[in-house]
């Protein structure tokens, strides 16, 4: 088994939450439970997680490439993804986004040399009235992000990784 005993809890839980013949409706959480263990969906954990769940792999990878939130290849720490849809370019999505490449010195879907940072474009996060919009690890939503809040995130972000 590739992911931890924990892991293979927290997807029997997700497997809890539909019928038997039903497992492929929990590939999502599964996958999710196996990137915030591993940091991104290999194809390796692809493979566990179809045999875990007892889907064909295919379904699984279809499933993790449809999903811009699952990393099929490696990301850094933090990976920001800044909404670019119409509304957020609008109010400063795109100069955002440039902002956070000059400053990391990458472009889209590039890692920083350090391995801290990963920035991409997103679709839409339903929060249109407080871009431009950031969202780190999937998990927390930064809106209005200015280029003094981008800058104090990022600064933020790098003390932390000191600690």
């Amino acid at each position: 088994m590739l992911l931890s005993e924990q892991a293979y809890k927290k997807i029997d839980r997700e497997l809890d939450k539909f019928p038997a013949d039903k497992k492929q409706s929990a590939i999502l959480a599964s996958l999710t439970i196996a990137q915030d263990e591993k940091g991104w969906v290999s194809p390796d954990v692809i493979e566990d997680v179809a045999g875990y769940l007892g889907v064909p792999p295919i379904a699984v990878q279809e499933v993790a490439t449809f999903y811009n939130m699952l990393n099929t290849s490696p990301v850094g720490c933090y990976k920001l993804a800044v909404c670019t849809n119409l509304p957020c370019a609008l109010r400063g999505s795109e100069q955002a986004l440039a902002h956070l490449r000059e400053k990391l010195g990458v472009s889209l879907n590039e890692t920083t040399a350090d391995g801290l940072f990963t920035v991409i474009e997103t679709e839409c996060m339903g929060a249109c009235g407080d871009a431009p919009l950031v969202v780190v690890n999937n998990k927390q939503m930064c809106v209005r992000m200015s280029e003094d809040r981008l800058d104090a995130m990022i600064d933020t972000i790098r003390q932390e990784g000191k600690a």
